[in-house]
């Protein structure tokens, strides 16, 4: 083949020497990736990795194995690498469908997928390849940047996608999922005559799945998107009889983790029976959000905030979520858990944990992890010697999530949206969701005050408010900096021209408000005091805006596609630890537990408004106005 011009890698053609001219290929650094991830000439990711100590080690693209016409001393091709095999447990489910395959997708357009993958779907439905490749294909966009050959690719990578049925408890059925697995994994191409087959029109890239070869070491990953109670059936089936028995085998499961801390122990203890914790990656979506991950950035990499970054300068810190609509048929589901679990305990709570933690040893995962959560009774100063970080850095003191106080009634509001009529449109009552028990009480609005017992943050409120059948759809983070001591401005007043006076008497009221708006239109901005133009001393509140769609065309991929990309390559700085959920449990549990022994009546509010009075009062008792109320 050397003398044929020709070089092979698996899943695509490239020509070097006269060929190369004629069949040029360029890529663009993918915007998407994270900052660990550099890009080679050619735009393929690359992962550059660290070792525990924190230098860098020679960085490694997935793309790298090629076939350069080298052969092993038995004639054969050189062989090595490994291959990927993505299984979507509960394929024909909603989630399956409209996020998890269209998130591989967007991977493999952006080549961001290893070279040698595969997609299985399983689910108890009788389905055939074709059907399953027919039914995600009718939610497979070509949304990332409208480039040329979408089309193309999409066709590709359905023909990587295969199915099994079977039972989630029934290890028959993950053994025959195991059978096909192997079957893909070690497939060997002919490579007799492969130049003169791709003469006669041969297409390479169309039988990518078909390059698969013997001597690679196979990794798989189980997606659980499936209900919690099937969790542990699915992980004693598939880890006993489908796990890769020389690479690595990894389970995302998604939320929610148990009810309370007692059911969420019990999950943990049962999937640690068949699993070890590394194996495990607990996905919260939210932490997967662009601003989500610009958080830490703003922080430790802006001098200006990092020093404002304490009780001294900031007053509150609210977290908002709401959604213009109800439950719409999930009421079934959403009424077994309610807003507080759904919302709050998990998303919300994370997201203060990165606000709040204090600045990380470094980037690694568990250096970061560290921070969010920790109660050793040591600190052992790191190394380059170190291999494990969790074993060098052993805190002497408690963390974020540690440091919360249990929440009690007194902090909590909760409500419940109603019916309601608006521009001659009916809106539905929560209980009118047919899959609602009648007479509910499970919130579906709640606001708490939280609040961080350390040097840090002693006495600054932390709000949070969350519900469905709100006004607008928003998420997104408030700080709120306390007022400038002995304001001159708050005070002063002007008279202009023909006696007339300009009076300042809003501005004490108008602090400085750092904003990071999560969803939608991310945006960053900051509210600050400024002169209005003109001969009166007449201020106003500004803002300094950063909003992406204008500063960052490209669109921003969807957080399901760097979470999946991260459990590909190993990194777990965005997945919740085992102690991070037992923390996050122990500061709802027991509010959790006195509204239902309680059985408190939630607030009655009209679909479509700003929730319940209940919520503007708990701000009002710690000196507080909600930052999205104009």
């Amino acid at each position: 083949m050397a003398g044929t011009g020709l070089r092979f890698r698996q899943g695509a053609i490239f020509f070097s020497g006269a060929h190369a001219a004629a069949h040029p290929r360029t890529r663009t650094p993918h915007h998407h990736c994270s900052p660990q991830r550099t890009h080679d000439a050619r735009g393929r990711c690359r992962l550059t990795a660290k070792s525990a100590n924190g230098r860098p080690q020679i960085s490694a693209s997935f793309r790298d194995v090629a076939i350069d016409g080298a052969q092993s001393e038995d004639g054969a091709p050189e062989q090595g690498g490994s291959t990927v095999s993505i299984t979507v447990v509960g394929a024909s489910g909603d989630l399956a469908k409209k996020k998890i395959f269209p998130a591989l997708f967007a991977l493999y357009y952006e080549d961001c997928l290893p070279e040698h993958f595969t997609v299985f779907g399983y689910a108890r439905s009788k389905m055939s390849d074709e059907e399953l490749r027919n039914m995600i294909s009718l939610t497979l966009t070509c949304r990332i940047d409208q480039r040329e050959n979408c089309s193309d690719k999409m066709e590709q990578f359905l023909k990587r996608c295969f199915y099994q049925s079977g039972q989630y408890n029934s290890e028959e059925g993950f053994s025959e999922l195991d059978r096909k697995l192997k079957e893909k994994e070690t497939i060997v191409v002919e490579y007799t005559n492969l130049y003169e087959q791709i003469q006669n029109g041969y297409d390479c890239e169309a039988h990518a799945n078909t390059y698969h070869q013997a001597g690679k070491v196979p990794n798989r990953l189980f997606y659980l998107s499936i209900p919690p109670n099937i969790f542990v059936d699915v992980v004693r089936s598939a880890s006993r009889t489908a796990s890769s028995q020389d690479g690595w085998t990894r389970f995302i499961v998604e939320k929610p983790f148990g009810r309370d801390s007692e059911s969420s122990g019990e999950l943990t203890r049962n999937l640690k029976k068949y699993l070890a914790e590394e194996q495990i990656f607990r996905i919260d979506h939210y932490l997967g959000k662009e601003l989500v991950e610009n958080l830490s950035v703003l922080r430790f990499s802006n001098l200006v905030f990092e020093p404002l970054w304490s009780r001294n300068y900031i007053r509150n810190v609210q977290l908002i979520f709401s959604e213009d609509f109800g439950t719409e048929g999930r009421g079934g589901y959403f009424d077994n858990y309610g807003i507080i679990r759904d919302i709050m305990q998990n998303h919300l709570l994370q997201i203060l944990a990165l606000f709040a933690m204090e600045t990380p040893v470094s980037l690694d995962a568990e250096d970061i992890r560290n921070e969010k959560v920790s109660d050793h009774d040591q600190i052992l100063i790191p190394t380059y010697n170190e291999t494990e970080s969790m074993e060098a850095i052993n805190l002497n003191q408690v963390k974020v999530l540690r440091s919360m106080r249990q929440l009690r009634l007194e902090d909590v509001v909760v409500g419940q949206y109603k019916g309601h009529s608006k521009g001659g449109k009916t809106y539905p009552a929560y209980v009118d969701d047919p899959t609602v028990p009648s007479g509910s009480i499970t919130p579906t609005f709640a606001a708490a005050a939280l609040f961080i017992d350390n040097a840090r943050w002693d006495g600054v409120p932390f709000l949070m408010k969350a519900g469905k059948a709100l006004h607008t759809r928003r998420a997104e983070i408030r700080v709120q900096f306390r007022r400038v001591p002995g304001n001159l401005y708050g005070r002063r007043s002007r008279s202009v021209g023909g006696g007339g006076t300009t009076t300042v008497t809003e501005l004490e009221k108008a602090t400085n408000e750092l904003v990071l708006r999560v969803q939608p239109d991310e945006a960053i901005y900051l509210k600050i005091n400024s002169k209005v133009p003109g001969l009166g001393m007449r201020l106003d509140s500004s803002d300094l805006n950063l909003l992406y769609s204008e500063r960052y065309p490209a669109e921003i991929p969807d957080a399901y596609e760097r979470l999946l990309l991260d459990a590909i390559e190993g990194e777990r700085r965005l997945f919740i630890r085992s102690d991070e959920l037992d923390a996050a449990w122990a500061i709802f549990t027991p509010v959790l537990a006195d509204l239902e022994a309680n059985k408190v009546a939630p607030e009655l509010y009209p679909y479509g408004s700003r929730g319940p009075v209940g919520a503007h009062y708990l701000a009002a008792n710690h000196n507080v106005r909600w930052g999205d109320i104009s």
